[in-house]
């Protein structure tokens, strides 16, 4: 009887085997890429370069992401998490029936859907119809494209094994374990559980790498007497060292362009010049021949931003007294000549409507200009958001109407922010963590939420670690723990 039992269990595997093999072949990775182009031009992170926000999310989803479709094509793979990904999409198509969209302050698409198929065929089908991308083209290739009911034909579809089978084998039941991973929620602790020895691996792996970027920045920042070197992207720490390398021998190649740099702020970005707050950005994908053209405009740099800071005193005595600022976190990346074409162009408007402001009434407001907006907005930090292109009339009534709410509003900024560093030091030294920090996107009370609930557990998993507050769960490439704000308990 036993040797029945292991022929008919043999062959059951060669049966298993021969339909993975079968499901291979049903969609290749280049096919795959092939397929995804629309949906990867829809949130593909370089064209949301003037939106820092929306821009971070798809970077960091679209990392999930191709860690999904990875895992996909390793040979037995079988351990498959649904994985949920939210994107920022570009085109503004008719709302899907079966994901969570909203639309974000920019105006972009929010989707939101969760990934739990097990072959790239249909991972590729649940992506472009979450997104409401066509699937149309999917057909071109040589693959079996119907939606899923149909793509499943005889020869693809899955060996459903009767549930005795499974007792009796010792096999896990896959569409019960799907099943299980659907109804139990993500915690906190189970995450942590699952992929501790995942993110300490690549921690340690990432040490050497760390201090040769400290030491890096730490020697460039002396020799050329900068106040900061930062980065735009959260670019890997290899990247990063990369980068410095490169300025460095620049700085060994062409010491007299940087003469002019001292107490400014280095800052590794997309594209090369000065940015609206001052900083020197440095293009990644620019050579050192930009990069010294850069240097070399500085002293004219310099010019441009003393008539900026001019142009602001004017629009602030204009408006009562009403500080203009410029906030690199909450605003879409501009170089200096584009600010200054900006509020060159709310001035005139400004100057030729001769608002009837009391001079200093609204001292200790402040506000930012924004191009995308078509009305008036108060941050819940305390600032004005006003649009370039808002109506002097109604932007005279917004401001007198929300005045007192903007000064109780920076009031509860400045408490809410001192709050905020206090939780994170007391956070990183009672889990003994190397480092604890946010994402742009996550707001001071959303991290004021997070740390006060962190406190309240007893997470030994944290020690030494590098932990990232953000949207969703996350290992990085260097080993950071990155977990929502609104984790479960």
């Amino acid at each position: 009887m036993f040797c029945c039992l292991r022929a008919v269990r043999r062959l059951c595997l060669e049966k298993i085997l021969l339909q993975c093999i079968l499901q291979s072949r049903t969609l290749s990775g280049a096919d795959a890429i092939n397929a995804l182009r629309p949906f990867y031009f829809a949130v593909h992170p370089d064209f949301f370069g003037q939106h820092p926000k929306e821009r971070e999310v798809n970077e960091n989803s679209l990392k999930r992401l191709n860690g999904y479709l990875e895992n996909l094509q390793k040979p037995g793979f079988r351990s498959f998490k649904p994985t949920q990904l939210t994107f920022y999409v570009r085109e503004r198509d008719p709302n899907s029936s079966n994901v969570q969209e909203s639309f974000s302050a920019s105006g972009f698409r929010a989707v939101s859907f969760t990934l739990h198929t097990r072959d790239l065929l249909s991972t590729v089908l649940d992506i472009l119809n979450s997104c409401s991308l066509s699937t149309e083209h999917v057909q071109s290739l040589n693959v079996n494209s119907q939606p899923h009911k149909e793509a499943k034909s005889t020869l693809n579809r899955p060996i459903k094994w009767d549930k005795t089978y499974y007792s009796f084998t010792g096999f896990k039941d896959p569409e019960e374990e799907l099943e299980q991973a659907q109804r139990v929620e993500t915690t906190l602790i189970s995450w942590l559980d699952d992929n501790e020895a995942s993110a300490v691996k690549k921690l340690k792996k990432s040490l050497p790498l760390r201090k040769e970027l400290e030491r890096l920045k730490s020697e460039l920042s002396h020799q050329l007497q900068l106040s900061d070197i930062r980065w735009q992207r959260s670019w890997g720490i290899a990247h990063r060292c990369s980068q410095l390398h490169s300025l460095g021998r620049l700085v060994q190649q062409r010491p007299e362009v940087l003469k002019n740099v001292k107490g400014r702020t280095v800052v590794f970005t997309d594209r090369s010049g000065m940015s609206a707050a001052g900083h020197i950005m440095l293009g990644t994908m620019d050579v050192h021949h930009h990069w010294t053209k850069i240097f070399e405009r500085l002293p004219n740099y310099y010019k441009l931003q003393k008539r900026l800071l001019f142009l602001e005193d004017r629009i602030s005595q204009l408006l009562g007294g009403i500080q203009v600022i410029y906030i690199e976190e909450l605003q879409p990346l501009l170089t200096l000549e584009e600010y200054y074409e900006t509020l060159d162009s709310f001035y005139n408007k400004l100057r030729d409507s001769r608002l009837p402001f009391h001079p200093r009434s609204l001292r200790g407001l402040q506000m930012i200009l924004e191009s995308d907006r078509y009305a008036p907005g108060l941050h819940e930090f305390g600032h004005f958001t006003i649009p370039t292109v808002c109506d002097p009339a109604t932007l005279q009534w917004f401001i007198f109407a929300k005045a007192q709410e903007a000064r109780e509003s920076l009031k509860r900024k400045e408490e809410m922010m001192i709050t905020e560093k206090e939780l994170i030091d007391t956070s990183t030294e009672r889990f003994s963590l190397d480092r604890l920090y946010k994402e742009p996107s996550v707001s001071s009370a959303q991290m004021i939420d997070c740390c006060k609930r962190l406190l309240e557990e007893s997470l030994p998993y944290l020690q030494g670690m590098h932990l990232c507050i953000s949207h969703f769960y996350s290992v990085l490439q260097d080993g950071d723990l990155c977990i929502p704000w609104n984790w479960k308990n």
